[in-house]
């Protein structure tokens, strides 16, 4: 396995939000986590990306702790958050936000800007315009782009379809199983359930800040839980 948590409690100061938390993701796998609104999943991720540190129990990492090492030192070693809300450098263009990306990797052999251009082939036609004047989900393909830039191991995906038309929501996943097909694991948390365990190879279901319920994705889609609380009935 390439990223495995175990047992992790974490939160903010006194707030426990994670109530020993474990999960998985191996290599070129795709892992889904969904859940309600305020069910742990971006808290997950934070504490993953050393964001947050846990109070109790370990997050591994290639086969190594990386409890505490800060967000930074976690990111070099080939593990990169794209959040919610994207953290571009709006005012720069396309191409130096990949450049930007690229800048940390330190020899690190990643994705070059001709991978990057097939994926999103979109960003290859706005290689120069400026990122905060494009719409909301070719931003989201930027940030992806920048975040491959860095050569991960492991991308973290925090809500990457909110806001997306359901077109655009659809390029960004296909776009998601591209990189799996590369080698790269995926952890993605996401609200659209169904869409998502479509993708995802496994999945997990948080609630209340535990893992509910976790399993192959298509086994969860069919699972009658699953449905009446997150897709529908």
């Amino acid at each position: 396995m390439l990223l495995e948590i175990d047992e992790v409690h974490s939160g903010y100061g006194r707030l426990e939000i994670l109530h020993g938390v474990s999960l998985s993701v191996g290599e070129g796998e795709v892992v889904a986590v969904i859940g309600a609104n305020g069910a742990g999943k971006s808290t997950a991720l934070k504490t993953i990306a050393g964001e947050l540190r846990p109070s109790k129990g370990e997050v591994r990492f290639a086969g190594k702790t990386a409890n505490g090492l800060g967000s930074h030192r976690i990111a070099k070693q080939g593990l990169t958050l794209v959040p919610e809300h994207r953290a571009l450098f709006g005012t720069l263009t396309v191409e130096d936000n990949l450049r930007m990306g690229a800048w940390g990797r330190r020899g690190r052999e990643g994705f070059t800007e001709a991978e990057i251009m097939e994926i999103f082939p979109i960003l290859g036609q706005r290689r120069t315009q400026i990122a905060e004047t494009m719409s909301g989900g070719q931003q989201q393909m930027v940030a992806i782009a920048r975040a491959l830039m860095s050569a991960p191991r492991l991308l973290m995906l925090d809500e990457p379809s909110t806001g997306l038309s359901p077109m655009l929501t659809w390029d960004v996943f296909h776009a998601v199983d591209s990189i799996r097909e590369r080698g790269v694991g995926v952890l993605i948390v996401e609200q659209n359930a169904r869409q998502v365990l479509d993708l995802a190879d496994r999945a997990y279901v948080l609630d209340s800040g535990s893992v509910a319920l976790e399993g192959e994705a298509t086994d969860l889609l069919g699972d009658s839980r699953v449905q009446d609380a997150y897709l529908g009935g």
